[in-house]
């Protein structure tokens, strides 16, 4: 098994993105500079920033190349009341209680400190409690001091008494009259200033903040993490690497524009889309998108894996065999062939079966998993589960290959997995259809194939898995379905394996609230999710709603407008639903959205087809 944490030890051979974007951070005329490492979820972003950290740290809180790293994961501010206040104060006691600066820095992080615990409480305290009572204080009704003082538990008695002074009473009665977010703006510009003085102090050369893990964050900490890395931009020698999936960010940035809801707008989803835009152009100076895995390096990552796995400590000579390799050629596979002069007879024949499996499929694994490297560890890690299992329970002439391949259709099209299950289910193991398929695949004749109603199965992806060996005719398959059961009412590609930014989606789609942002939600991002893995897991989250709630008119609607919109697969998927659920349950009321969708769509008919006719919405809908 393998574990699923990030690692700076480059299997992916990623060190090159890693220097590339050191080599940025080492020139001092970009500098100050903000960097968005950005990649799909489990992509590699966390291997990177570690790469990245350990290049330009120093050893035992020693600085290198007087370079200061502060890493922080986003994550870890997720619990906090106030996110943006808690990232600023753990930027400041790093340097605080780093053991070289520390002494030098003491009366500036002090000063910093107090000027976070003022923007808390111009943010939180004004906005939350102060201004709510301001009325009853100037009637005589409380003091409002120490009212904030009890109530501002988080903050230091002493650090809000010395900002306010003697005159603190009067202090707090003029901010009411003003508007907060002028004095925030004042803090604001104080606390850049000081800490400008803090690195001229620090006699530091740059400061590097690292920040990883942002898109596991909630979009409301997401945002907090993000306004405090505005307050950094264009402080001299510093620079900012944030690693995210950007349609999470994008997403949060949305869900914040939404809150804020800029009324009198003659087109706010426009608008919407370049407030998005603009602020992240204007957070991020330098995006770096990281590159879906290629079937060569998919092939030498799983070699890798295997070899760490097997080898444990001889797996050292592999690795510095792979980064000389990689060093010299960056396109072709590090495989079996490589370990022949480096690792020992015994240890060949430990990882024979498995690295020529590994290249026999690459390319379908590749294709099935998009490249990425966190759904490969998982894979390969329930593969590993399946393989033992097939030990215990004293199989025969079972086929590693053809669990492997099965895998695959498992995981990039759940649907066919199925439909595969229910073939063998009836015909003892060995169904007549995968017979057929694989013919008509050789021949590469997808119209023969739609012609004679597969045409689910006549896509470039699965005509691809049909052509590879091992091929599936005349096997029984009964004991490869036996070892994957208790997958087949919920596969890996289940909710484990769902991407955030699928699930956020899932949960705006469902919460439309309108029938004017269900289309603009479908128009704008579900019409632009790049891969059918992730719309597939979209459709499985929704299908399982609506399977639980046949009366959920919302979920429903969704699909309507999917269908109307003509998003792929989203009529066959409804007609499924149809086929399972009682239509009696159906709200009636629907049928006119059905017919609309119809005009636009004629696709729309086959789900139409499906309702029964002893429902109301049914008969409503066979109506001429």
């Amino acid at each position: 098994m393998w574990a699923d944490n990030e690692t700076s030890e480059d299997l992916l051979g990623f060190k090159v993105h890693a220097d590339l974007l050191i080599d940025v951070i080492n020139d001092d005329k970009v500098l100050p500079i903000t960097i968005g490492v950005f990649g799909d979820w489990g992509s590699g972003k966390s291997s990177i920033l570690k790469i990245i950290t350990e290049q330009l740290s120093g050893k035992d809180d020693e600085l290198k190349d007087n370079t200061l790293v502060l890493y922080f994961n986003g994550w870890v501010f997720e619990g906090y009341d106030d996110a943006k206040a808690a990232l600023l104060e753990s930027i400041i006691e790093k340097f605080e209680q780093h053991k070289t600066i520390g002494n030098k820095v003491k009366d500036k992080t002090s000063k910093l400190l107090k000027s976070v615990n003022w923007m808390r409480v111009l943010g939180l305290g004004f906005k939350n409690i102060a201004l709510p009572i301001g009325t009853a204080y100037f009637t005589g009704g409380v003091s409002l001091a120490p009212f904030l003082l009890q109530q501002l538990s988080s903050l230091s008695p002493k650090d809000l008494s010395d900002k306010l002074g003697s005159q603190g009473e009067e202090f707090l009665k003029d901010i009411i009259k003003k508007q907060p977010q002028e004095d925030t703006s004042t803090t604001v510009r104080e606390f850049r200033e000081n800490f400008e003085a803090l690195i001229k102090a620090s006699e530091i050369k740059k400061l590097v903040v690292i920040i990883d893990d942002l898109d596991r964050c909630t979009p409301e900490r997401i945002i907090e993490n993000l306004e405090a890395i505005k307050l950094f931009l264009n402080v001299p020698k510093t620079a900012f690497i944030i690693g995210a999936d950007p349609r999470i960010v994008r997403h949060a940035i949305e869900y914040r524009y939404k809150t804020d809801a800029i009324e009198n707008s003659e087109d706010p989803n426009s608008r919407n889309k370049r407030i998005v835009s603009d602020y992240l152009e204007k957070l991020i100076q330098l995006p770096y998108n990281l590159p879906k895995l290629s079937d060569s390096e998919v092939e030498t990552y799983m070699t890798l894996l295997f070899c760490k796995k097997e080898l444990e400590e001889d797996f050292k000579n592999v690795y510095e065999a792979f980064c000389i390799h990689r060093e010299k050629d960056r396109h072709s596979v590090f495989g079996f062939g490589n370990l022949q002069d480096i690792i020992k007879q015994e240890q060949k024949s430990k990882l024979g079966d498995s690295v020529s499996l590994i290249a026999s499929l690459s390319s379908i694994i590749t294709e099935g998993l998009n490249g990425n490297p966190r759904q490969i560890k998982r894979f390969l890690n329930t593969f590993t589960l399946r393989r033992k299992l097939v030990t215990v329970a004293k199989f025969s002439d079972f086929k590693i290959d053809i669990l492997a391949k099965l895998m695959v259709l498992e995981y990039s099209n759940p649907d066919l997995f199925k439909k595969l299950y229910e073939w063998q289910a009836t015909q003892q193991g060995e169904p007549k259809e995968i017979i057929e398929l694989e013919e008509l695949a050789s021949k590469d004749d997808k119209e023969e194939i739609k012609e004679k109603k597969y045409s689910e199965w006549s896509n470039d992806k699965i005509l691809k898995w049909l052509k590879v060996e091992p091929k599936l005719s005349k096997v029984d398959l009964r004991n490869y379905y036996w070892i994957s059961r208790d997958q087949l009412t919920s596969t890996i590609s289940g909710s484990s394996l769902i991407p955030e930014y699928i699930r956020s989606l899932y949960k705006k789609l469902i919460g439309h609230g309108s029938g004017k942002i269900l289309t603009t939600t479908v128009t704008k991002e579900v019409n632009t999710i790049n891969n059918q893995t992730d719309l597939d897991s979209l459709f499985s989250l929704l299908e399982k709603e609506l399977l639980k709630n046949a009366n959920n008119e919302s979920i429903h609607k969704v699909f309507i407008e999917l269908m109307q919109q003509n998003i792929i697969n989203a009529v066959k998927t409804y007609t499924r639903i149809i086929k399972q659920i009682d239509n009696k349950a159906i709200p009636y009321n629907l049928h006119n959205e059905l017919k609309t969708a119809l005009k636009k769509n004629p696709q729309v008919q086959t789900a139409i087809d499906a309702f029964t006719s002893d429902s109301k919405i049914g008969k409503a809908l066979k109506q001429n």
